[in-house]
């Protein structure tokens, strides 16, 4: 079906609900919609406010996005049960009448979405949902070309997170302001890239990014990266992102985190060309030994921690400290998924 199609179907079942609204507070009337999905029939429903609903049917075991709760929108997860069945629900509600006709559209748009995706219907909501916010974000700034292999190479760790585990999004914590790119509370990642072609001298920001997660571990994951021309040697950039929003099962929580990074999906077309070759990858250990400045370092030292906004480079170039062995940094990333569960 067109998207017309769907705008009317979804205003004829939403009329008829209205003529006999529910009769308690926490009861809806619901009628189902002609989309049909792996998990039940997406549902048209009205509350006993006259508020209108649209019900995307789930696992009971899936979380939904926090984030719209009014004055609008409201998205939460709902049981509905009746005699015969019991079924889950993120349930999508607008809040303002003056607005149904912005929310019929945005309905439709999520019944043509689902419709394409019935295997995924919530990832398919999310989509829809980004796209709408999108229409009414501001544009930002570009990302730099020191901006964009600092992100590339976050994305590089990120990838094979997913790999191994499509929810692995909610470890990458470096966007939210987290002293590590990359944690699951007990072991964390901090991702440092260059695309200069001479030295490993990592930037350090901070007297808490070389310092590990209390009785954890932290390791330092360095990639060496060279731009190349578009078209040619490397991975693209949005290659590379795009694949990682394939892997996600929350493609909209992770199209947050990269808005939080700085990458905005209406400025895709400006990385198109973005590629870069993964010239060198090094991960170490964060031991006692590493070159580096900790609050913890200062205060076993007795040096009192009265300066503030701390940055400074690392020397890696030299043959110690040691990185870890491939092996090593397969187990650690194992390691990483493991202990999220």
């Amino acid at each position: 079906m067109n998207a017309d199609v769907f705008r009317e179907a979804v205003e004829e079942h939403w009329n008829a609900l209205e003529a006999a609204p529910a009769s308690g507070e926490r009861r809806l009337r619901v009628s189902q919609l002609p989309v049909v999905t792996e998990q039940g029939a997406l549902v048209a429903a009205v509350d006993h406010d006259g508020h209108r609903h649209v019900l995307v049917p789930i696992h009971s075991h899936l979380k939904i996005r926090s984030g719209l709760d009014g004055p609008v929108l409201q998205l939460r997860k709902r049981p509905l049960e009746d005699e015969e069945t019991y079924q889950t629900y993120a349930d999508l509600a607008c809040l303002r009448t003056d607005l149904n006709d912005l929310f019929t559209q945005l309905c439709a748009d999520i019944l043509s979405a689902t419709e394409k995706l019935p295997d995924n219907p919530v990832k398919a909501l999310y989509r829809v949902l980004d796209r709408w916010k999108a229409l009414f974000q501001s544009q930002g700034t570009v990302l730099g070309p020191e901006q964009l292999a600092g992100l590339f190479g976050e994305l590089l760790v990120l990838d094979r997170l997913l790999h191994l585990d499509p929810s692995a999004h909610r470890l990458w914590r470096g966007p939210e302001g987290h002293a590590h790119d990359f944690t699951n509370g007990t072991l964390a990642v901090e991702v440092k890239s260059s695309a200069k072609g001479e030295g490993r001298r990592p930037r350090i920001h901070g007297l808490d990014q070389l310092e590990a997660p209390e009785g954890g571990t932290l390791c330092l994951a360095w990639f060496r990266l060279h731009r190349t021309p578009g078209g040619t040697s490397g991975v693209g950039f949005m290659e590379l992102l795009e694949r990682t929003l394939r892997s996600c099962d929350d493609e909209s929580a992770l199209l947050e985190l990269l808005a939080r990074a700085g990458y905005r999906s209406g400025d895709a077309a400006r990385y198109r060309d973005v590629r870069f070759a993964v010239v060198e990858e090094r991960w170490y250990r964060i031991t006692p030994a590493f070159p580096g400045l900790t609050t913890r370092a200062l205060v076993a030292a007795g040096v009192p921690i009265s300066v503030l906004d701390v940055e400074y480079t690392v020397d890696l170039s030299g043959e110690t400290p040691a990185p870890m062995a491939p092996g090593t940094v397969s187990l650690t990333i194992d390691r990483m998924i493991q202990e999220s569960a």
